[in-house]
């Protein structure tokens, strides 16, 4: 057994690796595992260095500016007939944002499927042909080519916007003409695949780029996708769930908005596992067909799929019956897929092709036939292909009969079962589906460092990262290049003295926030509060002369006492402090003779305050040595010691009413630091106090 300090539990997380395999455990006491999360973070540094040289390229290249929303941009979004859920109307806003800014846009927008995303696009598009703009919009396949165009006319329908799509359906004389009028300017929105990238497509004037699950392209395609992104404004769709972790490492160098509230009128997907059955087969095929629907039935091995349509035709003669697989030739399985979207089968037996991509209201059950054999993120995304609008949606997952399943198998398929209600995708946070989202995000070489020290980690130690790539120099250097009569206009301030850099940093209005330059970001990254959780860092070991901790008569539950702890220690922020002090006075109420939380909650909010502090300080360790507070630094060799005792007894003064003599308050030796501790708790603010000009100094 390991014993674990309540001051380190939010040390610990639930281990997320690839395909459930459980991790390679490291021996207590020995270097292994330090110097896996060493190894892990040298290769992340390499990404997030990419991260940050495209995010600053980005920032410094010169875009188009589009104008605030007009009447006709109001009269589009009025005319949606769903009420807006939250996290559409706030993606919504995020793309006008940054479409308006000056250098170009290039955001992420993650949702589950169905949750609306198009129509997040569509505004997105609309706005830039307001302004006279042509829109792009790439997507993988062909008949997804088709049905965008289909929903963006139906949508635009009512205003002077010209869509138009292209794709292998368009003969050779449709196809000149289409391109003839896209280099005219006579098409407003172009919608196709990726010959849509091809070296005769000409623009007359590109606005806005759209791309539909870009991580479906070839690497060719993406090639060309970079050189078409340079100038142009970016927005970029995925129903890959990307993990809230992931999200946050990735603030402010990746933009990201995550779209995981269902609309209102969709209803879960109602999922039931059970032993193959042909009586249950039929049931649910003419249930579906009694309401006007199709149906999906999954058979995942092209040998064997004719006969499962045959066994099924047999079944119910009355239905009409198509097969769908890979092996097809690509002609042959869209007209299939067209045929099956214009309703001509009731029921279409497909391997997992039906996985993603398409938007199909009309199929709402889906039947998987040997589901125990399937993961659990592509049994998840191919129950997503139906529910798609407000009808009652089934799916159905069967297993042989008579076989005992195996124990990964049944939990899978519990699994499935359990996560039925809406957004489950971003709730169940799978492992298979996390580690996809990340490697659509960062690159699929990142699968092995993510296997190595799990999700939760991986996600910190990319965080920190980040955080130290954006706080080089090089980061500045690549920012100041947006010029103004030759020189930078930041250059300017910075040269003529009117700013400098602890002037900038500390006051946070001595460089007008108007301005939206690189440096003003620059600046605001660096007044981001700083990370204490370096995963990589020696832990600050505290040994203080009080009494830290959460009384069990003040949270009873022994659970949520755990979790308060967990969160109290894993607070990175100081700002984070008083937040939570609010927070447990509002849940579990007050002390009547303090009026506060009692002293010992307290306590424990104020280690967290000086660990944060120490760590910025580099200070290893705090504690008690008679009547002495000792904070031991080695940072202290490399530094003026008979300075840094003066700057800290100046400091003191100022809070000489609380009883701290300034001349006997500190001394600073080679390798720490000597605090008195005195009966009337003086001696914290003291502390407090010296960690702060430590940290600062």
């Amino acid at each position: 057994i390991l014993y674990v300090s309540i001051h380190s539990l939010h040390k610990i997380s639930k281990y997320i690796g690839q395909d459930g395999a459980a991790p390679q455990l490291s021996k207590i006491g020995s270097d292994a595992w330090k110097q896996l999360k060493a190894r892990t973070k040298r290769k992340i540094k390499d990404i997030a260095a990419e991260l940050i040289k495209l995010y600053a390229a980005r920032r410094a290249a010169r875009g188009h500016a589009f104008p605030p929303d007009g009447y006709l941009q109001n009269e589009l979004e009025a005319s949606f007939i769903y009420e807006d859920t939250p996290d559409q109307f706030k993606a919504t806003n995020d793309i006008k944002g940054d479409m308006e800014k000056s250098y170009p846009m290039d955001r992420l927008i993650c949702g589950d499927v169905g949750f609306g995303k198009t129509e997040v696009a569509i505004r997105a598009a609309f706005k830039a042909v307001c302004d006279g703009k042509q829109v792009a919009v790439l997507v993988p396949t062909t008949i997804l080519a088709l049905q965008h165009g289909k929903t963006f006319a139906e949508r635009l329908s009512e205003f002077p916007v010209t869509v138009e799509y292209l794709n292998r359906f368009r003969t050779a004389k449709q196809r000149k003409e289409i391109l003839e009028k896209l280099k005219a300017g006579t098409i407003d929105i172009i919608i196709g695949t990726h010959a849509l990238l091809s070296k005769d497509v000409a623009f007359k004037d590109l606005g806005l780029l759209i791309v539909d699950e870009e991580q479906k392209f070839g690497v060719a395609s993406k090639e060309k996708l970079r050189t078409l992104k340079v100038n142009v404004d970016t927005l970029t769709l995925t129903a890959t769930p990307i993990p809230r972790t992931l999200h946050m490492s990735l603030s402010g160098v990746r933009d990201l908005s995550t779209i995981d509230t269902p609309p209102e009128e969709r209803l879960p997907i109602q999922t039931t596992i059970a032993e193959y059955d042909e009586p249950l087969i039929r049931q649910a095929i003419l249930r579906e067909m009694d309401r006007g629907g199709q149906i999906f039935y999954v058979y995942n091995r092209v040998m064997g799929i004719e006969q499962k349509a045959n066994r099924i035709r047999n079944l119910l003669p009355e239905v009409r019956v198509t097969v769908g697989h890979g092996q097809m030739s690509t002609r042959q399985l869209e007209k299939v897929m067209v045929d099956f979207l214009d309703g001509q089968y009731d029921v279409l037996v497909s391997t997992t092709i039906v996985e993603s991509g398409l938007d199909m209201p009309n199929v709402n059950t889906i039947i998987i036939d040997r589901a125990d054999r399937m993961g659990l993120a592509q049994l998840y995304q191919l129950r997503g292909r139906v529910g798609r609008g407000a009808v009652q949606a089934y799916a159905y997952l069967l297993t042989p009969k008579h076989t005992e399943l195996s124990p990964d198998a049944r939990k899978r398929l519990e699994a499935i079962a359990e996560a039925s209600e809406l957004g489950a995708g971003f709730r169940i946070a799978m492992r298979d589906l996390e580690i996809r989202g990340a490697g659509d995000l960062l690159g699929a070489k990142q699968h092995g460092n993510i296997d190595s020290v799990g999700f939760d980690l991986y996600t910190r130690l990319l965080a920190q990262a980040v955080n130290e790539a954006k706080r080089k120099k090089t980061r500045f250097e690549q920012a100041v290049t947006e010029t103004v009569d030759g020189e930078t206009e930041d250059s300017r301030l910075w040269d003529s003295g009117t700013v400098d850099s602890e002037t900038a940093v500390q006051s946070g209005n001595a460089v007008d926030a108007s301005m939206q330059s690189p440096l003003t970001d620059y600046l605001a990254d660096l007044e981001t509060p700083f990370d204490m959780e370096d995963p990589l860092a020696p832990p600050v070991q505290l040994d203080l002369p009080i009494d830290a901790q959460i009384p069990e008569w003040y949270i009873e539950e022994e659970g949520l006492r755990l979790q308060i702890y967990r969160r109290i220690a894993g607070i990175t922020h100081v700002e984070s402090i008083d937040e939570m002090r609010k927070e447990l006075l509002d849940r579990f109420g007050k002390v009547e003779t303090t009026d506060s939380i009692p002293e010992e909650v307290e306590n424990l909010l104020f280690q967290i305050r000086v660990k944060i502090l120490a760590l910025k300080a580099g200070v290893e360790r705090i504690g008690r040595e008679l009547d002495q507070l000792v904070l031991r630094s080695e940072a202290l060799e490399n530094m003026n010691r008979p300075a840094m005792q003066r700057r800290i007894r100046i400091g003191l003064g100022m809070v000489d009413d609380e009883g701290i003599d300034p001349e006997q308050s500190a001394r600073v030796a080679r390798r720490a630091i000597y605090l008195p501790i005195d009966e009337e708790g003086a001696w914290k603010v003291a502390l407090v106090r010296t960690l702060e000009i430590m940290a600062y100094s």
